[in-house]
């Protein structure tokens, strides 16, 4: 086994130096110029945006609420009740006004919420988001305000986004370049998430819930 890990790793190795051959030993890879001869902001108006963003999420089975930001705590219990959940996990900075009076809520703080207190059964994580992008229905989490870290947005089956509509984007490189310092200055971890996990790698039969939770809704926001 060892001896076939060996060969395997010396054929890709081979494979890039003959990729690299022609590449001058000091060239770095930001001193060449790439062109970038696709759309980079979208044509449609706003509200063709949001359209486009709440269809997406409607085809991935996602739950879309339009709300007002005064409803998001009436919005939030309510379907803690209909989901007959009974905890809520959250990033420590979530606003008090957004979590019901009668829940039982867990902030964390510090980073001290263990991943069994994030992932039991009951539970479901309430989070912002960094950007939305209409074209793919992504919501995109970058570990910045009211997100928390990446392992609430991945363990509990049950996951609670509020998006605001001037949040949404409408192509996928309106949200890269707004992620840009969080790359290449914060060096946060980014989590791209397109309706509720689910996956077909295994025989083409879909399974939900492997990499993150089952049930996705959108509290979108105007």
């Amino acid at each position: 086994m060892e001896q076939l890990r060996a060969n395997a790793k010396e054929e890709i190795l081979s494979r890039i130096r003959n990729a690299l051959r022609d590449v001058p030993a000091d060239e770095k890879p930001e001193q060449m110029t790439t062109e970038r001869n696709y759309h980079t902001h979208t044509s449609q108006s706003h509200e063709e945006v949001v359209q486009l963003f709440v269809s997406r999420l409607e085809d991935y089975n996602a739950g879309v609420h339009r709300i007002q930001k005064v409803e998001i705590s009436d919005t939030v219990a309510m379907l803690v009740k209909e989901y007959s959940l009974s905890q809520l996990v959250m990033p420590a900075d979530i606003p008090q006004k957004w979590v019901p009076d009668d829940l039982l809520a867990l902030r964390d703080q510090q980073n001290r919420l263990t991943n069994e207190q994030i992932g039991e059964s009951n539970s479901v994580v309430l989070t912002a988001c960094a950007v939305a992008i209409a074209q793919t229905g992504t919501i995109v989490l970058d570990g910045g305000p009211l997100q928390g870290r990446r392992v609430l947005s991945l363990l509990p089956d049950y996951a609670f986004c509020v998006v605001r509509e001037d949040q949404i984007v409408g192509l996928v490189p309106e949200a890269v370049a707004y992620l840009n310092d969080t790359v290449t200055k914060q060096h946060q971890p980014i989590t791209f998430i397109s309706g509720p996990s689910a996956t077909s790698d295994i025989e083409l039969s879909r399974v939900v819930g492997v990499h993150g939770p089952r049930h996705l809704d959108v509290l979108l926001v105007s």
